[in-house]
């Protein structure tokens, strides 16, 4: 599995473009190529899926993890250049979207194969989560139902691995002792001190930046 972050708050890549918001691409061996958020810029978002050699027509499915400008900003120019990507979207985002095939998120789903959503928790926010020969990986746009209650409601897959993602102004820092890795971007507050106290499980993020799991 791979995931690669295409649209964060700092660049990886130099040759990337920079903007508060979030979105990652995700590849899994046999399964449908799945990106999880939009940024918050059309411009950007493909800019920089271009230049990290993506073709943004081939995208099977989009996932969109809440309502917020900087996770969908990005999906009206995405849809013009990508006509087919079914899109998993949470029941409080309703945007028009004549002849999409859309699936309204309300509680947990799963998405394709091993690739699940943890459901929209507290009617704000859904998160990705995919099962991996080492454990659960999720992925979250901002964390906004709490980086507890997400963890929780993924655990329900399998042991959690890895988090990456924003975290906001998450500060229950013993919930990651038991991670393998974790990266924590975008709008993540105390970034700084989780690098600190967890040194070895730490990634950078920044667009462009490549996980392998």
């Amino acid at each position: 599995m791979k995931v690669t972050l295409v649209y964060d708050n700092t660049a990886y890549k130099k040759d990337l473009l920079p903007d508060w918001g979030f979105s990652c691409y995700l590849e899994i061996e046999n399964t449908p190529r799945i990106l999880f958020d939009t940024g918050a810029s059309g411009t950007t978002l493909l800019h920089n899926i271009k230049k990290l050699g993506i073709d943004p027509a081939v995208i099977d499915i989009i996932v969109v993890s809440h309502a917020h400008w900087d996770h969908t900003g990005g999906l009206p120019e995405l849809l013009k250049v990508n006509r087919s990507a079914s899109l998993y979207l949470p029941a409080s985002f309703r945007p028009p979207l004549p002849g999409r095939r859309v699936v309204e998120v309300t509680k947990a789903v799963e998405i394709t194969g091993n690739v699940f959503s943890t459901g929209e928790l507290m009617g704000i926010e859904q998160s990705l989560v995919v099962k991996t020969d080492i454990g659960v990986v999720v992925i979250a746009g901002c964390s906004h139902p709490g980086v507890g209650r997400i963890l929780e409601a993924a655990s329900s897959y399998g042991k959690v691995s890895t988090l990456i993602g924003g975290l906001h102004g998450f500060r229950e820092f013993d919930l990651l002792k038991d991670l393998h890795s974790v990266c924590a971007c975008h709008c993540t507050q105390y970034q700084s001190e989780i690098r600190k106290l967890y040194p070895d499980k730490w990634l950078d993020g920044g667009a462009g930046k490549v996980i392998a799991i």
